[in-house]
Order: structure tokens, then sequence, then C-alpha cells
């Protein structure tokens, strides 16, 4: 850092003394100084002085124009990124809970409809027939 300052100040001392013919970026405070050196020696010449007491030599050179005030960009913080994520994560859990549900409820439909037919099946089996009736005139005798 200090040796970058230290840069500047020589090109701008190399400027202010018209060294540097070829300014490229320190074009703005050629003109500058020759707008200084135009209107410093008129006040030199009267005796007035700039700033604290000290007479303004006629290479003084004048701030080069602002910059633009720079957009900030948007921050992308943590949180905000693991709150998209969980929703994510939330809403598919509660897809698969709900598909699960809805699994669940087909299955006792299906069970359900099983039963109806197991029971319609079953009476249709189990009509009650007549049966013959035991002859009676003969004894029953078990064998041996």
């Amino acid at each position: 850092m200090l040796v970058k300052t230290r840069q500047k100040e020589k090109k701008i001392r190399d400027v202010s003394e018209g060294k540097v013919e070829n300014l490229g970026e320190m074009e703005p405070l050629k003109e500058a100084r020759n707008r200084v050196e135009g209107s410093s020696s008129s006040d030199n010449s009267n005796g007035r002085t700039s700033g604290g007491g000290r007479r303004c030599p006629t290479n003084c050179l004048i701030k080069p124009p602002v910059k633009k005030n720079t957009i900030p960009i948007d921050l992308k913080l943590h949180n905000d990124i693991r709150a998209v994520e969980r929703a994510r994560f939330a809403h598919q859990v509660a897809e698969k809970r709900r598909l699960i549900k809805q699994y669940k409820m087909e299955r006792e439909r299906q069970q359900k409809l099983e039963e109806q037919e197991e029971i319609k099946r079953l009476r249709k089996e189990l009509i009650p027939k007549a049966q013959l009736m035991p002859y009676f005139d003969r004894p029953f005798v078990p064998r041996r």
C-alpha cells in the first residue's frame, strides 16, 4: 500500500513539473493543473493565500473528479439459503406424507371391496339347504 502511494506521489510530481508527456489516466490531473496555473497566477500576484496561510505554488493540483457511487450487490446470507432449502425439504416431506396417506386409503378401499366380495360369495355358497331326515324306525347301532 505504501509503495503504491509513493508511486502516485511521484507521478503527480512528474506531471506538475511537466516531465511526463504520455499521461493516459493522469490526463484529468494535467487539465486541472492548467486551470490552477491560469487562476492561481492572478491570485498569487495579489498576495492571496490558500488554506492555512501558505501561498499556493503555481503547480498546485486539484483533486480528480469523484467517481460515481457504487451500487451495492445483494447479500446472500447462509440463513436465507438454508431457509429456502428447508422449505423445499418440508414440501417434499408433506408430499411424501400425502402420498402415503393416499396409498393407505386406496389399500383400505381395496380391502373393503375384497371383504364385500367375500361376503357375497359366502352368502351364495352357504345357502341353507334342506337335509334329509334320519330314519328312526331302525335303531342306531354304533359299529366298532
